[in-house]
């Protein structure tokens, strides 16, 4: 039998991996994964000693780069597979994570002249530095009535590539100018394959406020933000928008000798990662919600019609399932912040304990948290760790845990941030379904549905629904994967829809998550309880976090 394989191209904020896929069942043959040289940049300019401000987030292109050069050519070393059988690649990226170019599409910070600016390099998504052009951008875009910010939930966020550049513009104009493009780092790697500079459908939607019928804000809309700022659409992002479904272009001879391939393999256009898990647990119908779990958690909901619902992210056309309109809402702090609680909140006897279990701290958190019943603890927290994207869009909030004694032990207030993640989902879904898009099924996939089956449970009980979860360790590397199946097209081995694709190579897991019905009525008066402090702290009851954000900001000036 004639073997066809295609690679998946995963992204994340610490690391790239590459995953080897085998096209008529979903197997994934092989994986390998490139750490970032320059990891996340969050407090100085790697190599330089230059300090970055509060919320900045950079990273080094060339760490992308390094995930083709190291991993593709271990995954074929490692399974066998010759170059001749790869017929597609897909690529998955964090996102909104940004880079300024020249004109040949060579980042700014490859040059000497900008190599000290940090301005010149990426944003990755949880650059958070752009808060004021992004409350800029929501008061103007409100004043306006501006058409766009109804389907982003009424906010744009900080996050995203109007605000970023917004922020190079106001910060640094010169490097604004010296920019021939700003694309998003799934396009630009992409580019580093094909030559071809493109951008993805779901990237333009989600993250630059583009849309299908409408396009991009208008030019009056943008000079209004500043003067200089009024070719930004028309020049800075100027460019062909594909279609997820289609083929971005080949794979050219430079990338393929790089690679250990050979060159005019079918590239697929780049997709946010979260995004790239839908099809990779095989939700493709309308109702289906896929929870993208890790560091952060995506929450997207497909839907055959546009609704402006409360705090999304965007809602867009052929988002993510051609014929579909794909709806993204979001947690940023859910592995984050159990991360967080475990290396600078647990006592040193837990790691003692936990070492001599032969446990990790996580596990044996877990597994004391699991004998606690919903309401014994007495703690509720607010899971806005790092700030809240859905339904608030509102970065300047912050987490925050109620109901503390001297008897709270840690598995109590691990269990208290499981539950405050749970709520939040449930929030967002309540959310969607009073807005009248109907919510019918929830798949689960990422680190922490394979890692954490009590968070699993708790969503299950806190949301009153069965929650499947994905088979895959690497579903968002295996979307990405039938994208490039896609792109292939059956005439080179591939699939002519993500559909056809979804049903051959996406699997889910036996066991499910369903309710416990005999936790709903206490978590009922939980979830009231979490609501009542949501809207206290997050919409304008109290403003003490926003506050205490700024005055930290203040303080920071004179360190």
């Amino acid at each position: 039998m004639d073997l066809r394989y295609v690679l998946g191209i995963d992204y994340g904020t610490e690391s790239g991996r590459v995953v080897l896929v085998d096209v008529r069942d979903g197997r994934e043959i092989a994986w390998h994964a490139t750490p970032y040289p320059h990891g996340v940049m969050d407090v100085e300019l790697a190599g330089t000693g230059i300090k970055l401000g509060s919320e900045w987030a950079l990273q080094h292109p060339r760490d992308y780069v390094d995930v083709l050069r190291l991993s593709v050519p271990e995954v074929l070393k490692n399974s066998g597979v010759h170059p001749e059988q790869i017929v597609g690649i897909g690529v998955d990226f964090t996102s909104s994570t940004i880079l300024p170019v020249d004109q040949s599409g060579n980042p700014l910070c490859f040059t000497e002249r900008y190599r000290r600016e940090p301005h010149a390099y990426v944003k990755l998504w949880k650059h958070h530095a752009a808060q004021h052009e992004a409350n800029l951008i929501n008061e103007l875009a409100a004043a306006r009535a501006e058409s766009f910010l109804g389907r982003y939930g009424g906010k744009v966020s900080s996050e995203w590539m109007t605000a970023k550049a917004l922020q190079v513009l106001r910060e640094r104009p010169d490097i604004y100018d010296a920019a021939d493009r700003f694309v998003e780092a799934a396009d630009w790697i992409v580019f580093v394959m094909t030559g071809v500079m493109k951008r993805n459908s779901g990237c333009a939607g989600y993250k630059a406020l583009w849309h299908r019928k409408e396009g991009y804000p208008s030019t009056d809309f943008y000079r209004s933000l500043d003067a200089r700022f009024e070719a930004f659409a028309e020049t800075k992002l100027r460019g062909d928008i594909v279609t997820l479904g289609e083929s971005a272009g080949l794979l050219k001879e430079e990338a393929a000798s790089l690679m250990g391939l050979h060159p005019g393999i079918a590239v697929a256009p780049g997709i946010i990662d979260a995004h790239a898990a839908v099809p990779g647990v095989g939700a493709t119908a309308p109702g289906d919600m896929v929870l993208s779990m890790g560091t952060s958690l995506c929450h997207l909901l497909l839907s055959e019609q546009e609704i402006q619902v409360e705090g999304i992210c965007g809602v867009v056309e052929d988002g993510i399932i051609p014929g579909l309109y794909a709806y993204e809402a979001g947690q940023p702090a859910v592995g984050d912040m159990l991360g967080w609680y475990v290396k600078q909140g647990v006592p040193a006897y837990v790691e003692r304990e936990a070492e001599q279990a032969g446990e990790s701290v996580h596990e044996w958190l877990e597994a004391r948290a699991a004998k606690l019943w919903p309401g014994e603890s007495g703690l509720i927290a607010l899971d806005w760790w790092n700030g809240n994207r859905s339904n608030l869009v509102n970065a300047e909030l912050s987490g925050m845990i109620i109901g503390l004694t001297l008897q709270s032990r840690p598995e109590e207030i691990y269990r208290a941030l499981l539950e405050s993640a749970a709520f939040g989902t449930r929030h967002i879904i309540e959310a969607f379904e009073a807005a009248g898009v109907e919510v019918k099924e929830l798949y689960a996939c990422g680190g922490l549905p394979q890692k954490n089956k009590l968070l699993m449970q708790l969503y299950a009980d806190i949301t009153g629904r069965e929650i499947k979860v994905a088979a895959s360790v690497q579903t968002p590397a295996l979307g990405a994967a039938m994208f490039g199946a896609v792109a292939a097209g059956s005439a080179r081995g591939g699939y002519d829809t993500i559909e056809e694709a979804a049903k051959h190579m996406a699997h889910l897991q036996e066991k499910s998550y369903s309710p416990n019905a005999a936790h709903q009525a206490m978590y009922d008066e939980l979830y009231r309880e979490y609501r009542l402090l949501h809207d206290y702290f997050g919409r304008g009851g109290n403003e003490a976090m926003t506050r205490l954000k700024q005055l930290q900001r203040a303080a920071c000036t004179k360190c």
